[in-house]
């Protein structure tokens, strides 16, 4: 049912074709009087004339209570109008009421009757009001938010899919026929509502009676019954989609997707005109001037506070059921089928820091990583190869196999972080402020008030982009310094590498010294001239890495500095809660000319003060655009500034550090060949000494020169021992890689080997 202040926005007719009863006052109200105290009651509720909770042509509906449980209901009580349809009309919604058994549609727990013998339904009392009312609410100006959002399209779709399992067509669809219930949890529940102009039919069946409400009724169906024009077209079930696609824009959007000049209900025929002639794939539509052009759009608007990632999903889905002509509309299959899939798609919330851009993925369950990651690269533009994940500040791996729902839980604070390992300069201001109508120059009542009611919405836009810039920032300094703590990690690994190169040069450079002692006695020795030139080129090289990577340290503690003074700036920063006072000031006086459009024409001195409050109106909207361009805007520069700085430089820390890593690698290779081919060469030169000089005195080489024996034992000796360095070296090599990270770090610091000869 509509609440009092739409009461005039449906149309009801019987099933008498070409029979059409405009919604008045005082046809659907005969019970309702200016004394809120008077009351009314059936045998076993009783409930207050004031306690309205909607009306339409042909009912109001009231809460009220159990006379003995003091349960709360809702009743809805039928006026003297609807007397006047055939019998079986009248009884089709308690038939079809009783039939249908669904946690989103209003349960009937009886039917009752007051004295006069006029039939009452007691139904389910929903705390939350309509849908409609929802949407009025000015924090829903720009449409509801993206969790919200689901919350409708999931009830709304199951809603529907009962009522086809049952062969039924509710025929009047629309925001003010959705109610809404507050769980035990606080989570919103969506119900179905109003089922006066329900009644069965399958899918291949049609109709001809009209029902509905203007702004969401079918093209077909307006035609004839609001413009009056004769036709003999009939009507089938999906008629209910197309009331269902006006239905969840409005939702998403805040405003209904067809808008001609002066509104729907001023300029019929043109809104006529935008319903027709739609341009397939158009969702909407809108004449911003008089007999001007329609402004077609094929998306959902920027201000809506959907993702992009649902818009992309959820358009599709307009298109296919705004479409006027019903053979190219889509059918209950297809939208069940499109809807269902993005109801099972699970969330992701991801972040590009590079881009400093917030993203919303909705992906199925099952997928699998690899999967995920093209669906990154199509979203973000970042390559499959210069992807890098962060979690919680660590390293998440994204095993191609991995499923999707084995992800960690996120949240817009604490996304998935996408760090590329490209150059990402692409970080822009993500939001557009909103557009502020033109405060009315005049003394006017109702135009004061229209206009405050307005700005109570914008405001509310301001106040939610000023709290996501805010998060912005705490995800882009959370995300920078996890980022800087993943280079200063490199940054130790890479002296590590650094030592473990020198200490493995170390017996290169020894074997290298002897095998020269002996080239008296082998031309093998010689060979290590080349060895001897990269053992050189390295021992000059390596304090030349060194110094370079302990540059890549000082760059990063200055960015640390750096970081954290942006972090004191965002926990000193109080944009949200002055823009929340400028908020409640305004909403004081929208409230204000609520009244003074209920009293109408004012005194001197009230006028006075309506005069003053204008004013007071004018200097609060100045503030909340200096706050969100002087002050947010500005300190999210500056941090984006910053991060552009960051980000340059610490992609330059990767490449070059990651160009580093394998170029130790490379030499850690090469002195492990530089060792095998010293080892080689003194087994040659072993293998050339006479056997008398290689053995100990005795009587078969009591000849051997004692002059020979020293330098014969030495080989052996040097030998022996260079085994022994070498397996003390793989020792000590394995002893350092099983270190703890920051206590290699802090004995690099203090006692990091010097390379030879330095």
């Amino acid at each position: 049912m509509e609440t009092p202040e739409k009461r005039n926005s449906s149309f009801f007719t019987s099933e008498l074709i070409n029979t059409v009863v405009i919604d008045t006052f005082s046809a659907s109200q005969p019970y309702i009087t200016k004394q809120a105290e008077m009351t009314a009651s059936t045998a076993n509720y009783l409930w207050s004339l004031g306690d309205l909770l909607g009306q339409g042509a042909t009912a109001s509906v009231f809460k009220a209570r159990n006379k003995k449980t003091g349960e709360q209901v809702a009743v809805k009580v039928f006026n003297r109008l609807s007397y006047n349809r055939p019998y079986e009309v009248q009884m089709r919604e308690f038939d079809m009421l009783r039939r249908l058994n669904h946690n989103n549609i209003v349960k009937l727990f009886t039917v009752e009757e007051l004295i006069s013998k006029q039939k009452v339904l007691v139904m389910e009392y929903c705390s939350g009001g309509s849908l409609l009312s929802l949407l009025e609410e000015p924090e829903n100006a720009f449409g509801l938010l993206e969790t919200e959002f689901l919350i409708v399209l999931q009830c709304v779709v199951h809603g529907i899919n009962h009522l086809r399992e049952n062969g039924v067509v509710h025929r009047d669809i629309k925001p003010g026929n959705i109610m809404r219930q507050l769980g035990d949890d606080g989570k919103s529940i969506y119900k179905l509502t109003d089922f006066g102009a329900a009644r069965e039919l399958e899918d291949d069946e049609k109709f001809v009676s009209i029902y509905g409400t203007e702004e969401y009724l079918h093209p077909d169906m307006y035609e004839r019954a609001v413009l009056h024009k004769p036709q003999q077209k009939t009507y089938g079930v999906s008629v209910d989609l197309w009331s269902i696609g006006v239905t969840f824009y409005h939702a998403a959007a805040g405003t209904l997707p067809f808008i001609p000049y002066g509104g729907p209900r001023r300029n019929k025929p043109t809104m006529f005109k935008i319903t027709t002639e739609k341009p397939a794939g158009a969702i909407a539509g809108i004449q911003k001037v008089d007999h001007g052009a329609i402004e077609w759009s094929y998306t959902l608007p920027q201000s809506c506070q959907l993702s992009k990632s649902l818009k992309d999903l959820l358009v599709p889905v307009l298109a296919g059921v705004l479409e006027a002509d019903q053979e190219r509309s889509w059918g209950f299959d297809h939208f069940f089928s499109a809807t269902t899939d993005i109801l099972q798609r699970v969330s992701v919330h991801l972040f590009s820091l590079q881009q400093a851009s917030a993203h919303r993925m909705y992906i199925h369950h099952y997928s699998t990583a690899a999967i995920f990651c093209e669906e990154v690269m199509s979203l973000t533009g970042v390559g499959l190869e210069q992807q890098h994940f962060l979690f919680l500040g660590h390293d998440l791996s994204l095993e191609g196999s991995m499923k999707v729902v084995n992800f960690p839980p996120t949240s817009p604070t604490q996304p998935l972080l996408l760090v590329s390992h490209g150059s990402e300069t692409h970080a822009v201001i993500p939001y557009k402020e909103p557009e502020t109508p033109v405060i009315p120059s005049r003394f006017d009542v109702q135009a004061d008030f229209s206009f405050s009611k307005v700005i109570v919405g914008v405001v509310h836009q301001y106040l939610r982009i000023v709290c996501l810039l805010h998060t912005h920032r705490e995800v882009l300094l959370r995300g920078y310094y996890s980022y800087m703590e993943k280079m200063r990690q490199e940054c130790v690994d890479a002296l590590l590498s650094l030592s473990m190169v020198n200490i493995r040069m170390q017996p290169c450079l020894t074997s290298e010294h002897r095998l020269r002692t002996l080239g008296q006695l082998s031309q093998d020795a010689l060979d290590s001239r080349d060895n001897s030139k990269k053992l050189r080129l390295i021992r000059e090289n390596l304090p030349v890495y060194a110094a370079g990577i302990r540059d890549f340290q000082t760059q990063l503690e200055h960015f640390h500095v750096e970081l954290a003074k942006h972090s004191e700036s965002l926990a000193e920063d109080r944009s949200i809660q002055k823009m929340e006072v400028l908020l409640e000031k305004i909403m004081v006086i929208h409230q204000q000319y609520r009244k003074d459009r209920l009293t109408g024409k004012l005194l001197y001195n009230d006028e006075q003060i309506h005069k003053f409050e204008k004013i007071h109106l004018s200097s609060h909207i100045k503030r909340v655009k200096g706050l969100l361009r002087e002050d947010c805007l500005q300190m999210y520069r500056d941090l984006l500034t910053s991060a552009a700085t960051w980000s340059s430089a610490l992609h330059e820390m990767q490449c070059r550090l990651s160009d580093f890593g394998h170029f130790s690698r490379g030499l850690m290779g090469d002195l492990e060949v530089c060792v095998e081919q010293q080892n080689e060469a003194l087994d040659r030169v072993l293998s050339r000494i006479p056997k008398g000089l290689a053995g100990p005195a005795g009587p078969e080489n009591t000849d051997t020169p004692k002059e020979k024996e020293p330098m014969v034992l030495r080989l052996h000796t040097l030998k022996a021992e260079m085994e022994i360095v070498v397996k003390e070296l793989q020792c000590n090599n394995n002893i350092i890689e099983s270190l703890a990270i920051d206590n290699c770090a802090t004995a690099l610091e203090a006692d990091l080997p010097r390379p030879i000869g330095l």
